[in-house]
C-alpha cells in the first residue's frame, strides 16, 4: 500500500508549532513509506478564511522543507460535496431539520437537567409534512444532520491503541448548515475518499469526530482510511497553544532566525520514546519514524530546549547545509567554519559578516599599543598561522601578555569584547582593515 497522507489547516490564522508538529509528522510517515504528502486548504468557511493565510501557510511549510506532493483547496471542490450529499440524503442518510439554535440550547438544558447526556433526540425525523411546510412558510431554512448508525464503531489507532465509541452516544453531526454551506466532515471525508488518503494523522481533539466520519466512509462506499490522534503540544508550563492568537506562530520563530531542522528535530521526537537529537535533513528523521515510538503522554515544547537545538545545530551544520539559508553574499567556507562555534542563530552570521568585510568603528583602548600592533602586521598572505606569529611579536615588542595584550587587539579589530578566535577572523579581515582600525580608524 502506498501511503498517502494530508495536512488540512483552515487558512483563519497563522500556524503554531503544534500544527507545524501535525504537519511535520504528516511528511514523515508519507516519506517514511515511500508515499505522497497532501496540502488540503479546507476554506470553506467563507466569513473566516483568508488568502493572506493562506499563503502564511504555505510559506510556513516552505521553511520547514515541508514540500507537498499536492495542494488542494476545499472552495474549489464544492461540487463535489454537493453530490456526495445528494447521494446521503437518497440513502436516508441525510435528514432535514429546522431548529433554531436558541431552541436547540434549551432542549439541551432540559436534558443535562434531567441528567441526560445532550445528545439530539432526532425530532425532526418526526416532522410531519404540514409541520414542515410551517417551517419552511416562516421562513427556516434546514440544517442536515447525518444519520449515524446505533452500533460500536471501532478502530486501531495509530497512536493510542485500540479505541470505539458508540453512535448512540454521539449526536448525529450537522454536515450543512441552513445557509447551504458545509461544515467540516462531509468535505473533509469526501476528500479523503477521492485522493486516497491512507492515514489521517491529526490531534486528539478530533477523537469524537472519527466514529462519524468512519461511518460516513462507510456510507459513501468506501473503506475508511488507518487513524493517528496525537497528544496535543503545550506550552512549557502546559499552557495551550492558539493559532487564532499566534501563540507560538511559526511567522514568530522565523523572525527570530531559528533553524528550520531545530525545529524539525525538536518536534519529530517530542512524545516519542527518542531522545531529542539534532538530525540535519527530513530524510535522517523519516528514516527513525515509527509509530510504536508514540506515548499518550502531553509533549510539552519548551523553546529554551529549542534555543539548544538551533545552537547545537548551527555548531555542526556544513557549509553547504546553511550556503542558500545565509543571505549573506559572497560568504564562503572558510567564513562559515570561522563563526559557526558562536552562533547562538543562523541570523548572528550576518552580524560577524559585517565584522569582517564591511566599515566598522574600532574600540580603542591604548592607541600607543595599537599603532605601535599595527606597525608589526605581516604582509600578505595570511592563514590562521598568521595571528599567532604576529602577536608574539607584539609581545616581544611590548612586553605585554595575556588580557593585557589580547583584549585590546580585539576590541580594536572587531569592536566586540569576545566572539569567534581571531586566527580565524583575522585572515577574513584583512590586512588593510586590520591596520585601519588598529590605527583608529573607522574600516
Amino acid at each position: 500500500m502506498t501511503v498517502i497522507v494530508r495536512f488540512a489547516p483552515s487558512p483563519t490564522g497563522l500556524l503554531h508549532v503544534g500544527n507545524a508538529r501535525v504537519a511535520l509528522l504528516n511528511l514523515l510517515c508519507a516519506r517514511a513509506g515511500g508515499g505522497r504528502f497532501i496540502l488540503r486548504l479546507d476554506d470553506t468557511d467563507l466569513e473566516r478564511s483568508r488568502p493572506e493565510f493562506a499563503e502564511a501557510i504555505q510559506d510556513d511549510l516552505k521553511w520547514l522543507g515541508l514540500d507537498w506532493d499536492l495542494l488542494a483547496r476545499q472552495s474549489a471542490r464544492l461540487g463535489a460535496y454537493a453530490a456526495a450529499a445528494e447521494r446521503l440524503k437518497a440513502a436516508g442518510r441525510l435528514y432535514a431539520c429546522y431548529e433554531t439554535p436558541d431552541e436547540l440550547e434549551l432542549r439541551r438544558k432540559v436534558q443535562l437537567g434531567r441528567g441526560l447526556p445532550p445528545v439530539y433526540d432526532r425530532a425532526a425525523l418526526k416532522l410531519t409534512p404540514d409541520e414542515v411546510a410551517r417551517f419552511e412558510a416562516e421562513g427556516r431554512k434546514p440544517h442536515w444532520r447525518f444519520k449515524l448508525e446505533h452500533e460500536e464503531v471501532r478502530w486501531d489507532d495509530c497512536v493510542r491503541g485500540p479505541s470505539h465509541y458508540h453512535g448512540a452516544n454521539l449526536s448525529d453531526p450537522v454536515l450543512i448548515r441552513g445557509d447551504g454551506s458545509f461544515l467540516y466532515t462531509l468535505p473533509s471525508v469526501v476528500d479523503d475518499i477521492e485522493f486516497g488518503i491512507t492515514h489521517v494523522i491529526r490531534g486528539e481533539d478530533h477523537v469524537t469526530n472519527t466514529a462519524p466520519q468512519i461511518q460516513l466512509f462507510q456510507a459513501l462506499g468506501a473503506k475508511p482510511p488507518a487513524f493517528a490522534h496525537l497528544p496535543l503540544l503545550t506550552g512549557a508550563s502546559g499552557e495551550g497553544l492558539s493559532k487564532r492568537l499566534g501563540s507560538g506562530s511559526l511567522k514568530d520563530l522565523r523572525a527570530t532566525g531559528i533553524h528550520p531542522m531545530a525545529l524539525n528535530s525538536l518536534l519529530a521526537k517530542l512524545g516519542t520514546s527518542d531522545a531529542i537529537e539534532i538530525r540535519h535533513s527530513l530524510a535522517d528523521l523519516a528514516a527513525e519514524f515509527a509509530w510504536n515510538k508514540f506515548g499518550r503522554g502531553t509533549p510539552k515544547f519548551d523553546s529554551a530546549e529549542l534555543e539548544r537545538l538551533d545552537a547545537r545545530l548551527m555548531h555542526t551544520a556544513s557549509f553547504a547545509e546553511v550556503r542558500d539559508k545565509l543571505g549573506i553574499d559572497g560568504a564562503d567556507e572558510e567564513f562559515w567554519l570561522a563563526v559557526r562555534p558562536n552562533l547562538n542563530h543562523l541570523a548572528d552570521a550576518a552580524e560577524w559578516w559585517a565584522i569582517c568585510r564591511q566599515a566598522l568603528a574600532p574600540v580603542i583602548e591604548d592607541a600607543d599599543f595599537t599603532n605601535a600592533a599595527a606597525g608589526l602586521l605581516p604582509p600578505e598572505p595570511w592563514d590562521q598561522s598568521t595571528w599567532g606569529a604576529w602577536t608574539e611579536s607584539v609581545k616581544q615588542a611590548t612586553g605585554r601578555k595575556g588580557k593585557a595584550l589580547f583584549h585590546p587587539l580585539r576590541l580594536a579589530l572587531t569592536g566586540r569584547e569576545n566572539g569567534p578566535e581571531l586566527k580565524t577572523l583575522l585572515p577574513l579581515i584583512g590586512r588593510g582593515r586590520a591596520v585601519s582600525r588598529l590605527s583608529g580608524q573607522a574600516a
